[in-house]
């Protein structure tokens, strides 16, 4: 199952704060797709990514849109 999160109009560090209070609730394999429009975001959300032990699948940019999947890894 893919949850949602919708970081748009949040800055640094709110984006990563989010993701990170949903991931914690979340199941080891459970993914989270997070839009964020920060521009920090491209360099914040792969650090936490690393730093916090989950996997970054995917990011992708929709027009002024980054777009992360995460999977919480065990």
């Amino acid at each position: 199952m893919i949850h949602e999160l919708d970081a748009t109009g949040l800055l640094c560090p709110l984006p990563v704060l989010k993701a990170r209070k949903r991931l914690l609730a979340l199941e080891a394999g459970a993914r989270l797709r997070m839009r964020a429009d920060d521009p920090a975001a491209v360099i914040d959300v792969p650090h936490f990514c690393a730093e916090a032990g989950y996997a970054l699948i995917e990011s992708s940019q929709d027009g002024d849109v980054q777009v992360y999947l995460i999977e919480k890894t065990a």
